[in-house]
């Protein structure tokens, strides 16, 4: 057996992925390393997969993919058995509201955070307020990147190998599923998902977190978040001003 049928047999025993052959060889053919283990290789090769657009880094069949009219809702209810490798285009936190979420990422903007009923400077200037900035922490350890705890439950857009995009709801709690640890292009491993009037029913069973993210969509997804809240907001004051102004006629 081939190294890269080796590392194929692994990652896809080990993770659930079919890693395509094509893009593993590239993979190979472009590495700078030599003679090292192939443990240690195959460790690379999975990071660079979870890093990857799975559109491009897998394999893919009629069972590891999302059926083509997965979002219909005129179906009733069905379960997908997979395995089915998805990644996560964005997610949302349902739980807490929309302005809530605003002014915990301007806290994190001001170098606040929530301890109690106390806000709290979490950022000093000069080297202090560096390591803040890469840890996603300040000095209580109570703040994090995202501006909000991320305790969900959560929305999230999924896609799979094949580009077909689904909604999915996290209906019990998911270990590592929060805004403050998650990052867009981070993995899911679905098996015996139930697909509700075209939306996914998340829960520890039949999602496996991988892990991982796309850096091209991570940086701009956490950078607008602000704006895009704003946005929803603006929207739905838009909605209200409409149905109030019907109403009254």
């Amino acid at each position: 057996m081939s190294a890269a049928d080796q590392i194929i047999v692994q990652i896809q025993t080990s993770k659930g992925l079919c890693v395509s052959p094509a893009w593993l060889n590239n993979f190979l053919s472009s590495s700078t390393q030599r003679n090292i283990p192939a443990s240690a290789l195959t460790k690379t090769a999975l990071f660079r997969v979870l890093a990857s657009d799975f559109r491009e880094s897998l394999s893919r069949n009629s069972t590891s993919v999302l059926p083509n009219d997965v979002y219909d809702p005129n179906i009733r209810e069905r379960r997908l058995q997979g395995p089915i490798p998805v990644q996560i285009l964005d997610i949302e936190d349902i739980g807490a509201s929309l302005w809530s979420q605003v002014e915990a990422i301007e806290r994190v903007e001001r170098g606040e955070s929530i301890r109690g009923r106390e806000i709290v400077r979490t950022i000093n200037v000069g080297e202090d307020a560096e390591a803040a900035e890469n840890n996603g922490t300040g000095a209580t350890g109570n703040t994090n990147s995202s501006g909000t705890s991320g305790s969900g439950a959560h929305r999230l857009t999924l896609q799979d190998s094949a580009g077909t995009k689904v909604v999915a709801i996290e209906m019990q709690r998911i270990e590592g599923l929060t805004l403050d640890k998650l990052s867009i292009g981070a993995k899911f491993l679905l098996r015996g998902v139930i697909v509700a009037r075209g939306m996914l029913l998340l829960d520890p069973g039949c999602a496996t977190l991988l892990g991982g993210k796309i850096e091209a969509l991570d940086k701009p997804w956490k950078d607008g978040r602000k704006a895009r809240l704003l946005e929803k907001i603006s929207a739905m004051e838009a909605e209200e001003t409409t149905s109030n102004s019907v109403r009254s006629r």
